[in-house]
């Protein structure tokens, strides 16, 4: 509107002073400067708006940007959080895997060592066993050669002989030895005492005289020969001295 009011102007004043010719120029010129000078304008307004425009999407990608970013890092940062935390359960399971295994690698052992030392001590105590019954079938069937037609006491006497040669130091340490000693128990040296023996034929006073022999019973002191003659402490037929 400003430029139609100032071209007004200008075309009264042309008329009262210049030509036709003169005044059209100067306007057709006043015009195109005008015309150039608005279209600079715009042209600088829509560039600064595209630039304002382009500005903002700018600030609006990056902003996009940014936020992608961030999540694709707290993402990553949880992954790797949880893979520490499943290394530590991991590892807190293998070890206590480990610490179950040994304890029950003890425990089995244990239990074969005990096994083994009760099978162990069993053994001992049937062979203990077995050697004490051997003993007292031992010295029974030499009570019963010697005196199985003697009293009780007297079988208990010739039981204690036995044991009172076994504790002097004149005599060997052990039963067997004490009884097969060469010449000393003439059924050990004829081959009667292994007979019966083999076939347990000592009766059960002879097997009770022996038990109470080897339990310390000793009617006849510490004498380590009988017979049937001679002197000492007579028992039945048998003189102890």
């Amino acid at each position: 509107m400003k430029f139609n009011k100032n071209k007004r102007m200008f075309l009264a004043m042309y008329t009262a002073m210049m030509s036709t010719v003169m005044l059209t120029g100067f306007a057709s010129s006043t015009e195109a400067q005008e015309q150039s000078a608005v279209e600079s304008e715009v042209s600088t307004e829509s560039s600064d708006q595209e630039e304002t425009l382009d500005d903002t999407q700018s600030a609006g990608d990056v902003g996009t940007d940014w936020c992608v970013s961030k999540e694709v890092i707290d993402v990553q940062s949880g992954m790797i959080e949880n893979v520490k935390i499943a290394a530590v359960e991991a590892k807190i399971a293998y070890e206590a895997k480990l610490e179950e295994e040994r304890r029950a690698a003890e425990e089995a052992e244990r239990i074969a060592r005990e096994k083994a030392e009760a099978e162990a001590a069993a053994a001992a105590q049937a062979e203990a066993e077995a050697a004490q019954q051997a003993e007292k079938e031992l010295l029974a069937s030499l009570i019963f050669c010697e005196a199985g037609n003697q009293p009780y006491e007297g079988q208990v006497a010739v039981g204690a002989v036995v044991m009172n040669r076994i504790k002097s130091s004149s005599y060997p340490d052990t039963m067997e030895e004490v009884i097969y000693q060469s010449g000393q128990f003439s059924p050990a040296m004829s081959g009667w005492l292994d007979r019966v023996r083999a076939n347990q034929g000592y009766t059960e006073a002879a097997m009770q005289a022996a038990e109470d022999a080897l339990a310390g019973s000793n009617p006849i002191g510490d004498c380590l020969y009988f017979s049937v003659g001679g002197y000492g402490t007579r028992i039945g037929d048998h003189l102890f001295h």
